[in-house]
């Protein structure tokens, strides 16, 4: 008895592993199966069979930022999205009222609103503005800072200290302004990024006197005029915290230990808020 060897025909002439119907023409560098031309695939070395090809890109770390996040396509991206949100909430609190706008009056932060349900004003907050200077000054230290932390962390990571930095902000003025003044600005974030910048540049050894400069700049202009230092200071210990982790926590489960210092962080916002909201209710 006699049989037919696999991938080729009675006739002799080698078949297409994938394609029986078709004539091979050349083996996989990799697993040497008979391929036709539609299954070759251009390899460093002669070509490769669909499969090699799809097993050989598993295989392949992908480059990854500082942080452990992937790479971004397009550098800043998000924080031009920001930043676009924050030009275009302001145009609409112009057009209906600027501090009267109900943009303004239910989404800015007042501690009292928040300690009687209104959680949404911690990060509302940050995307409202009490004037064109104060947008200018931040969306410009957003356009500055934002892409620099951005490509230290990726995406996902950039998101997600972004908005906890911003809520942060809105905790610490909870607390510690009167209950009800009323504030608002993307500052409190904006000095997260600054905290989180000082941690990455510290990390690689990078002259910081400069950012050092701009914050005692920031600090002394947040006593003299009508800004919320209490906000900026919330931010920069939110910004310095989640940066510590980031630049110079452990390289092997980085994620675990991220994941877990965002809800410790996310716990303690929680717990504040509800001791501060039985404080100012009585």
């Amino acid at each position: 008895m006699t049989g037919t060897a696999p991938g080729s025909r009675p006739d002799g002439a080698p078949r297409c592993y994938r394609h029986p119907d078709r004539e091979a023409l050349i083996s996989c560098q990799r697993c040497e199966r008979p391929i036709c031309t539609q299954d070759m695939n251009e390899a460093s070395v002669g070509f490769q069979c669909p499969e090699c090809v799809n097993r050989g890109a598993k295989s392949v770390r992908l480059p990854r930022t500082v942080a452990g996040g992937a790479l971004q396509t397009r550098e800043g991206a998000v924080s031009l999205v920001i930043i676009g949100i924050n030009v275009v909430v302001y145009v609409l609190q112009l057009l209906t009222g600027d501090l009267r706008s109900p943009l303004y009056q239910q989404g800015a932060m007042f501690p009292v609103g928040v300690a009687d349900g209104q959680w949404w004003r911690l990060l509302t907050s940050a995307f409202l503005h009490l004037g064109t200077l104060h947008i200018l000054f931040n969306m410009y230290a957003l356009y500055l800072f934002g892409p620099l932390v951005e490509r230290k962390l990726g995406t996902v990571r950039f998101i997600a200290a972004y908005l906890t930095t911003a809520v942060v902000s809105g905790v610490f003025v909870m607390w510690l302004s009167a209950p009800f003044s009323g504030t608002a600005g993307a500052s409190g974030a904006v000095f997260g990024l600054f905290g989180m910048a000082l941690l990455f540049m510290l990390r690689a050894r990078e002259d910081v006197r400069g950012l050092l400069a701009l914050l005692a700049v920031n600090v002394a202009i947040g006593f003299l005029g009508p800004i919320s230092w209490q906000g900026h200071l919330g931010g920069f210990v939110a910004g310095v915290l989640l940066g510590a982790v980031f630049a110079y926590g452990p390289r092997t489960r980085r994620t675990l230990v991220q994941v877990a210092a965002f809800a410790l962080v996310w716990a303690a916002v929680v717990v504040a808020v509800l001791v501060r909201s039985q404080q100012l209710l009585g």
